[in-house]
């Protein structure tokens, strides 16, 4: 490697404010991963898990009080003060159960002020726009002009300028707090670009949003792993049988970017009732066709098709065998669906 690569390199984690670590996995860190437990419980309201979450990392020692709180901090900005404070007081009620306990856990560093002599509007704006990449706003921005310079100037300026932890993991914690969140997709997506501008690769965003994801209580349970016909997806599943009287009922769970095999149901078709996420159905022949909850497929015999998640949704739907009319019914499974067709959709 030459010295101007490597200078490159260095200058990439200085200005985000990353280490070397952070260019090397394919993985989350424990830090990163404890960074998404306690941002997403956070926005869950899941208080006891959250709670969990805050003794793990103190116990690992992957983050220290301070860095905790600037966590909850932050999360305001993206789940409301509700959310956020009950977080801090379950983070306080934590703190003195250790300290009872003769658990002295290190404090670090206090998050930093702005200077009143700055201007947190240019401050602010110039830190999004190195996230972003753009100095472009969104037509919200012309419409309540005043919403921009609050996010200008209090989060991007205040809350960013505070420190204690770098932009990438303030990033993780925003992503796993859309994540958690149902009806925010559109900004969930805007952060995981973000999120990859500070340095994040695709395989630590999937398990940022397998960590976060709402779906991990689906309506009928997540089931078990779909062991049984896991060579017919691509990607782990989850399958969980509801009736096998009269008429064979499942509810089927995918993980962020899984997918099953085109397949053809033989003799009798099939119905896809969605409950959560969003995912996809395509018949062969046609344009693939998005999902959301309270979508229904009627899925005919005799026609190839396949049916999964998004690449960055769970997605689950409760699948319902057609009766076979005359014979007896069986789905042929085929060759995959390409990684080049699959990475075309949203």
């Amino acid at each position: 490697m030459n010295l101007k690569k490597l200078y490159f390199i260095f200058s990439f984690c200085s200005f985000f404010n990353l280490g070397a670590e952070d260019m090397e996995g394919q993985t989350l860190s424990e830090r990163q991963k404890d960074i998404t437990l306690i941002a997403s419980n956070t926005a869950k309201g899941d208080i006891n898990e959250l709670k969990n979450a805050f003794s793990e990392s103190l116990d690992k020692k992957t983050l220290k009080v301070n860095e905790i709180k600037e966590i909850l901090v932050q999360m305001y900005a993206y789940c409301g003060f509700p959310r956020s404070l009950n977080g801090i007081m379950a983070f306080l009620e934590v703190i003195n159960e250790r300290k009872k306990s003769g658990i002295e856990d290190e404090i670090g560093a206090e998050g930093k002020t702005l200077a009143t002599e700055i201007n947190r509007n240019k401050y602010g704006e110039d830190i999004r726009a190195e996230l972003t990449g753009s100095r472009n706003t969104g037509v919200y921005a012309k419409f309540v002009p005043v919403i921009d310079d609050y996010l200008k100037e209090h989060l991007f300026a205040d809350i960013f300028a505070r420190g204690v932890l770098n932009h990438q993991e303030r990033e993780i914690a925003t992503i796993s707090a859309l994540a958690s969140r149902k009806g925010v997709e559109a900004q969930r997506d805007a952060h995981i670009k973000i999120g990859k501008n500070t340095g994040l690769q695709q395989t630590q965003i999937d398990e940022i949003l397998k960590i976060a994801s709402v779906l991990k209580n689906p309506l009928f349970g997540l089931g078990k792993k779909n062991e049984a016909y896991a060579k017919y997806f691509k990607g782990q599943s989850y399958l969980k049988g509801l009736s096998h009287e009269g008429i064979h009922i499942s509810n089927v769970t995918f993980e962020p970017g899984c997918r099953n095999n085109w397949h053809i149901h033989h003799g009798g078709g099939q119905i896809l009732l969605c409950t959560d996420g969003r995912g996809y159905y395509q018949e062969w022949g046609k344009p693939a066709q998005e999902l959301h909850s309270g979508d229904v497929v009627n899925i005919p015999a005799d026609v190839k098709h396949w049916h999964g998640a998004a690449k960055n949704s769970w997605f689950t739907h409760i699948a319902i065998a057609v009766p076979v009319k005359e014979g007896k019914g069986s789905t042929e499974w085929c060759e995959q669906v390409s990684d080049e067709e699959y990475n075309k959709l949203k």
